[in-house]
């Protein structure tokens, strides 16, 4: 039932574009801001712990809910709650319409136009330099799919939806965290920032790694492992910026993609963004065959 469930949702994930709005979750950023203050209180106990407390008391909801439910009316009810469950854990947006939005702003020249659709898909700001700024984007495109698509459905498959919520719900604390940080630079809580990304490196290490391995599979294996191997040019620093770097160097590797005689830089960028989203496109499709072989064999067992 849950394999069906991933299945549906991921059919949802396709269809459902016009209710993504839904799924930014701007209620949650109140809770949370709530739990960092409430957290403050504690002010002898560390960050970690704190964030731990939050991400626990957010996702315990989800965990009542699923044992509440139980195995009643054939798991009907379990397969509504997890289908939904996972629509509000994919995302918040999707990769492939933000890479469309992206290459549509390159093929219009609006310069205004491609800085915003660039920073969606980074996340961040993003370079003036245009061969540098696609570089960033390519790379991004292959970050965001795990962080958004790949991790939810590894956590869901192990934990069921309070995996995937759980996934979610990390990542949204550290989101915000950052926001906040980056709001007010002076009163900013730093300590809390490091503590948030820690938490949420632990669900997304071996999703990271899996996803890298996938990219090697859908795309180029040389290019792919040749980055894998290839030392981190940048200093160390916290696990979640490490496993990010590893996504994006792996995703460049594999999709080796080479500069064309007389390519004008427009036509660069959209075909590296295109090219990535091809890539995690294709990903997705072997994990879909995968879980569809493991929900047959299931039924079959």
């Amino acid at each position: 039932m849950k394999l069906l469930a991933l299945l549906i949702g991921l059919l949802v994930e396709r269809l459902a574009t016009q209710l993504f709005h839904l799924r930014r979750l701007r209620w949650l950023d109140h809770a949370i801001d709530f739990g960092f203050r409430q957290g403050d209180r504690l002010a002898n106990w560390p960050e970690l712990p704190r964030v731990v407390m939050l991400a626990v008391f957010l996702v315990a909801p989800v965990l009542l809910i699923r044992f509440g439910l139980g195995d009643a009316w054939f798991d009907f009810p379990y397969l509504i709650f997890a289908i939904v469950i996972l629509f509000f854990s994919f995302g918040p947006e999707d990769i492939g319409e933000e890479v469309d939005d992206y290459c549509k702003a390159i093929e219009d020249e609006n310069e205004e136009r491609i800085e915003v659709t660039a920073k969606a898909l980074a996340e961040t700001d993003v370079p003036d330099d245009a061969l540098e700024r696609t570089r960033v984007v390519e790379e991004s495109v292959c970050i965001q799919a795990n962080n958004r698509l790949f991790a939810i459905i590894f956590w869901f498959v192990l934990l069921g939806p309070v995996g995937a919520w759980a996934y979610r719900v990390t990542d949204l604390i550290r989101r915000r965290a950052v926001f906040n940080a980056l709001r007010d630079e002076h009163s900013g809580d730093p300590s809390l920032v490091r503590a948030s990304e820690m938490q949420h490196s632990w669900l997304a290490w071996i999703p990271a790694r899996l996803t890298a391995i996938g990219y090697a599979m859908a795309g180029s294996f040389d290019g792919a492992l040749t980055a894998w191997r290839k030392p981190d040019e940048l200093p160390a620093s916290s696990s979640h910026a490490k496993s990010e770097r590893l996504l994006a160097r792996v995703g460049a590797g594999a999709l080796a993609l080479h500069e064309i005689e007389g390519e004008t830089l427009a036509e660069r960028g959209i075909r590296g963004a295109s090219a990535a989203n091809g890539l995690v496109y294709r990903l997705l499709l072997i994990w879909a065959v995968v879980i569809a072989a493991m929900t047959l064999y299931g039924a079959t067992v």
